[in-house]
This record gives structure tokens, sequence and C-alpha cells, in this order.
């Protein structure tokens, strides 16, 4: 069978992507808006995408299609459970950024933790120029070792960051969820995780069960001193709860990479914030050259592997 391969996201990874190794016709555009999806995938059988939605109703229009192979680990984009009535297969992409995220997740905690950006800020007023000693004291910077990092999904991203945690001499908690990968794995309650984290860093894919997990409540079983970080989807936290944590102090910081709809072209609570002990980041945690290069194999190893019979990655 000669397969319709196209990829509707190519500008999504900044990577070199082979053909795959069989016959097939290949198509690829940058970009891809919502009324040009049914269009352009009419006569594929392999979809390459991203973060396109691909809804039941929209699969219904392209009886052609038989696998969809994401460029990230993420699916949520997809409707899974008409995937599988229809019979396409979907292969994400795993372990590929294993290093990135966690590296990402750190930089965002080193700069909240020792202030650098309220630093910057009075280093860019004058204030240090004015100062009367070597050195201010303006803000508190706090160590790493001794305190504890809550982790929300112990996957090998969330393994990846306990790895860092521990290196720095912190103490990690796991938070208990009904279905953990490993049996063995030592899950803490989660309202324990969020009680005595100082530091609460999210995991976890985005489904309807963690769709605004850390929400008010939540948030005020923080302790005060605490920072949330959140790489992994927007959709995971309450926005609007998490700047009334922040005007009221119920947490001292966030670092984000993430927000609910991306790119955020009709506004986002957090874009308002301009407060030392908020970072946002564009989605760009997982996007180091080496992960994004390690994607785009795997890419082509999940279609190559699918056409061969011998399916790897799959979530249907």
């Amino acid at each position: 069978m000669s397969h319709h391969v196209v990829f509707l996201e190519r500008d999504s990874i900044k990577a070199q992507v082979r053909r795959p190794g069989f016959e097939h016709i290949y198509e690829e555009y940058a970009h891809t808006t919502f009324d040009q999806i049914v269009p352009r995938l009419r006569n594929a059988t392999v979809a390459i995408i991203n973060k396109i939605p691909l809804s039941d109703e929209t699969l219904a229009e392209l009886p052609r299609l038989k696998m969809i192979a994401v460029t990230a680990t993420g699916y949520d984009c997809i409707d899974i459970a008409a995937c599988r009535r229809r019979g396409i297969a979907v292969a994400n992409i795993r372990n590929y950024a294993n290093h990135t995220v966690p590296e990402h997740v750190f930089a965002l905690v080193l700069a909240l933790r020792r202030n650098l950006l309220a630093y910057r800020q009075e280093i860019e007023q004058g204030t240090w120029q004015q100062s009367e000693q070597f050195c201010l004291f303006t803000h508190p910077i706090t160590e790493l070792s001794g305190s504890t990092m809550g982790i929300i999904g112990e996957g090998a991203i969330g393994q990846g960051t306990a790895a860092i945690a521990r290196g720095f001499g912190m103490n990690v908690l796991f938070a208990y969820h009904p279905s953990p990968k490993k049996k063995e794995m030592v899950l803490t309650p989660f309202d324990q995780v969020l009680a005595e984290s100082d530091i609460l860093s999210l995991h976890c894919p985005l489904t309807p069960t963690t769709r605004d997990l850390i929400g008010i409540n939540e948030l005020r079983k923080m302790k005060c001193s605490a920072l949330l970080i959140n790489t992994a989807r927007g959709g995971l936290v309450d926005e609007a709860a998490l700047v009334q944590a922040l005007d009221e102090n119920l947490i001292a910081g966030a670092g984000f990479d993430v927000l609910t709809a991306e790119p955020p072209k009709n506004g986002n609570p957090l874009l308002d914030l301009r407060r030392p002990n908020f970072i946002l980041t564009p989605h760009v945690a997982w996007a180091s050259d080496e992960a994004m290069q390690s994607l785009a194999s795997q890419l082509i190893e999940n279609i190559e592997a699918w056409v061969a019979g011998k399916p790897q990655n799959l979530v249907t």
C-alpha cells in the first residue's frame, strides 16, 4: 500500500525530519488553520500534527486516515475515543525531553528562589549603584538544600526532575494518584504533598480528571513560602485562582511555561502579571536543540513501525 503522509505543522519543531523509508507521497505545511485541516488531510493515510485539534466531527470527514503521529507527548487535542472507534492509530513521542524540561524547571526555580528578577530590576533602577555597601540585601535568597519538592506525575520527566532535586539535596515527594506507572513507587497523599512542598512541580498529562487540578482550594493548602512550577499543560491550573493566590500572598511565587490557550491571542490573566515572583516563558521547556532532534527521529520511527506492522508508542 502506498501511503500519503501529510505534516500539518512543520514549523512547530526546529529539527531535521527525514522522509519515511517506505513508498509514500509526502506533503508538509508550515502551519495549518482550522478550516484547512480537512482539505489538507482529505487524501492522507498518515497525519503528522502537534496541536491541531482532531475531533470526532473532523475525523468523520477523513475516511482514508489510518494513523496520527503526534510530534509531542501530550495528545489532548485529539479525540482518542473517536480514533479507537474508527480504527485510527495514534502514536506520541516519549522520553525525549527527560533532560530539557527538568532543566527548565530548575531555571525557573533558581531564578525565583534567589530573586534574580527583583535584583536585576533594582540594578536597572540604579539601586545597587547608590548603595553604601558592596551588596544589596533587599530580597531574600533561599537555598534548595534541605527543602522539599513535590512532584505530580512520576513519568520520565517527573523522574528527571526528581533526580536534579536530589542532586541539590532536596527531599522529593511524588503525589498519589489512582493509576501509578510503577507499583513499587512510594507515593504520598496529594494533600500532604500540597502542605509539605516548598516547590510543587507539575508533570502530568491534561485529562478530564486533571483539568484545574490546582485551584484556589489547593493553593490555600500550600505553604505561603512555596513555589508552583508548571511546565506540563496550562489547563492543569486555574489561572485566575493563581493570580488571586499571588495577590493574596497565599504562595511565594510561580514559574509557568504553559497557558490554557496557546498562543494566547485573546489574552490571559497571567500575561498581565508584572511582578518579580512570577515568570512566564512561551512553552519552550521542551525545545532544546537536542530534544527536538530526538523527537524528529522518533516521530518517523513511530510511523515506520506502524507501517511495518510493529507499532510503537501507541495511545489507542
